[in-house]
């Protein structure tokens, strides 16, 4: 697809477990995440985090911007994903804050330990960002890019 427009392939080192999520959408701050939850269907939505926001968000930020928007509207089934790149260490905190899945680059090399011990906890370590509509690429205050949004929730997944 075209740079800039905020969706990817799935691409090769993705697995066959991701195929069943709910759609994506990237997310930058609660209003965005509630207008997602509010749009979605009975299928919900993944929250996915700006790439690499592990590293200069953290874990907390982004479980609190799920929070209110889960609050907001509840019973909206949704996951939460944090990317934390190729920093393993923002991984591991990203778990340990509570976080049932995260994206960590696969060629990072303690790739396998943050594996492991994710194993360990039940949780899911994703090798890529599955594909995704980036909020920020948005101004959700026009009905045609709620418009945008509501059709991507429907039509993704």
């Amino acid at each position: 697809m075209a740079t800039g427009t905020g969706q990817r392939r799935r691409g090769p080192a993705e697995s066959e477990a991701g195929r069943g999520d709910p759609p994506a959408v990237t997310v930058h701050d609660a209003a965005g995440a509630a207008l997602a939850l509010a749009l979605a269907g009975p299928q919900g939505a993944l929250l996915l985090s700006a790439p690499g926001a592990g590293g200069f968000l953290g874990a907390p930020w982004f479980l609190a911007i799920i929070a209110e928007a889960a609050a907001a509207h509840p019973g909206v089934p949704h996951k939460a994903v944090l990317d934390c790149a190729d920093s393993p260490g923002h991984a591991l905190a990203a778990l340990r804050a509570g976080l049932r899945e995260v994206v960590l680059d696969p060629r990072c090399p303690a790739f396998p330990q943050v594996a492991g011990a994710a194993a360990e906890l039940g949780v899911r370590i994703r090798a890529a960002r599955p594909p995704a509509l980036d909020l920020a690429s948005l101004d959700l205050r026009r009905p045609g890019a709620r418009a945008k949004l509501k059709a991507w929730l429907a039509a993704a997944g």
